[in-house]
């Protein structure tokens, strides 16, 4: 069995689990799902998982082989209706656990960076929660979902992910469940690298409580406010501060009067869950701060637990360099795997096809971070070209007729392109529009 098969068949062996417990997976389980129907439990989460940005008429014809005898699109909606909320957020983490990862930094350390993306879907005024009215960035108003995930930097691969509606995203919080959700395997250990928008001391609280590493960017404002004026007025400087986190206790309580100057105030509105079950108390908490210049006169900060003796500035420089990683997975997954193009109008069946997207993005993840590829005399290193190689993997998963399988391997080692550390270009704006099928 070649390793695409294996992938394949490890995906279509948990969808086979979950059917024989189907009853856990839907609205109502003493019928749901129950008789024999066209599109039953299983082909109904496989289809879904391989379907394309095309209408769902069109991807049923496919999936069935053009059969006259193929489903309806209203056979689709009611079985799809069926589905719990959480039937494919169940079938992403059980079809991850059946993979570890390979690529460790210095054998160790598992890169996982964290970012928000919003995706925008057909506009619903009624569902207040998503919905933004008409202004300056759309003229008709839109609404979105927000994806909060944690990004395998190095396996290229989605780990976890909090989805929310726009209006209600809070990134911290989605922070703290994926910090606290993650379970390292046995002899690594995580680094959460994050942008500016996670810096906060919650947040390096929740990553330090489960022995993990942070590596998080800060602006000059949100580092004084967060750690005070006495940093060092330099634009290079890579040194170690202690602070002492209370709620608002009278200096002549303080545990260490003698650092009266490293204490911190956190407002009782702030959420900080690490406090003392009694009364005040305090947090003493232990990081290191970085500035270097990027250039244009302007300088980058960093905040990190990463130990100095293993990594120093130069190598926690260039981790977070790795962070764009998952900004260029969003713009993989919302336009090579098409997950900007839904099927659905409410909000409950956008989540169903969000987490579908991130299970078909490992899948094809898992399938060309395998290929090895021949060494040869070239200017540049080359790499896996997603989008090609993400086609040939859809196809191949659709198959389910005992229609002959392409050579995935030899058609994703065929199409690949070249590696140019140095590019870059400007981020472009775009006005947010609602989808709609017409």
């Amino acid at each position: 069995m070649t390793n695409h098969e294996r992938i394949k068949q490890i995906l279509l062996s948990e969808i086979e689990k979950m059917k024989k417990h189907r009853e856990d997976f839907c609205k109502n389980p003493g019928t749901d799902f129950t008789r024999d129907r066209k599109i039953p439990f299983d082909t109904l989460l496989h289809f879904q998982v391989s379907m394309e940005s095309g209408s769902v008429s069109h991807g049923l014809l496919k999936y069935f082989n053009f059969d006259a005898q193929a489903p309806s699109l209203s056979a689709f909606y009611q079985q799809r209706a069926k589905l719990s909320d959480d039937v494919f957020q169940k079938l992403f983490y059980s079809f991850n656990s059946c993979f570890e990862p390979k690529a460790l930094l210095k054998g160790r350390y598992q890169l996982l960076a964290c970012d928000g993306s919003g995706f925008t879907f057909t506009r619903n005024p009624k569902d207040t929660e998503s919905y933004y009215t008409p202004s300056g960035r759309s003229q008709k108003g839109y609404n979105q979902m927000y994806l909060v995930p944690l990004y395998d930097l190095l396996n290229k691969a989605y780990t976890d992910a909090v989805v929310m509606p726009m209006r209600k995203r809070n990134e911290f919080s989605a922070f703290y469940g994926l910090t606290d959700r993650h379970t390292p395997c046995a002899g690594t250990a995580p680094v959460f690298i994050a942008d500016r928008g996670f810096h906060a001391y919650n947040v390096f609280a929740h990553a330090i409580e489960n022995s993990a590493f942070f590596v998080i960017r800060a602006t000059d404002t949100k580092m004084k406010r967060l750690l005070g004026a006495d940093l060092p007025n330099e634009d290079t400087f890579d040194l170690r501060v202690t602070r002492y986190l209370t709620r608002g206790q009278p200096k002549k309580k303080y545990l260490h009067p003698e650092s009266a100057s490293q204490y911190r105030h956190i407002c009782k509105k702030v959420a900080f869950g690490y406090f003392p079950a009694e009364g005040c108390g305090e947090y003493g908490i232990s990081l290191r701060v970085l500035r270097f210049p990027i250039g244009d006169g302007a300088c980058e900060n960093i905040i990190t637990n990463l130990p100095e003796n293993e990594f120093h500035a130069e190598e926690t420089k260039e981790i977070y360099h790795l962070r764009w990683g998952i900004e260029t997975s969003f713009c993989t997954l919302k336009h090579t795997i098409a997950a900007i193009n839904f099927h659905a109008k409410s909000r409950q069946m956008v989540t169903h096809e969000i987490w579908a997207r991130l299970i078909l993005f490992n899948f094809c993840s898992y399938i060309t971070g395998q290929v090895e590829f021949e060494k040869k005399k070239q200017k540049h290193i080359h790499q896996v070209n997603f989008s090609i190689a993400l086609k040939t993997c859809r196809h191949f998963l659709r198959l389910h007729l005992g229609e002959e399988p392409p050579d995935v391997e030899g058609l994703t080692k065929k199409h690949t392109l070249p590696v140019r550390p140095s590019r870059n270009f400007a981020r472009q704006q775009r006005y947010q529009i609602p989808v709609s099928f017409t």
